[in-house]
């Protein structure tokens, strides 16, 4: 997945169908990306998309 084709709401659904997205906004609030991975991991996120996440919560410190 290219950075440009990247759409922040689809991670938030899957996030959201595993009960989890408090847990996940809370995570990426304190910058914890082991847990974000993790959560993400477990909502069927795609590695690539994973990725893309992580780079744009680490840029946004």
């Amino acid at each position: 997945m290219e950075e440009k084709d990247f759409e922040g709401t689809l991670v938030l659904e899957k996030i959201a169908e595993i009960n989890k997205l408090d847990e996940f906004m809370e995570a990426v609030d304190n910058d914890d990306f082991r847990h974000a991975r993790e959560l993400m991991r477990k909502a069927g996120v795609d590695p690539a998309t994973m990725s893309v996440v992580l780079k744009k919560m680490h840029a946004a410190d």
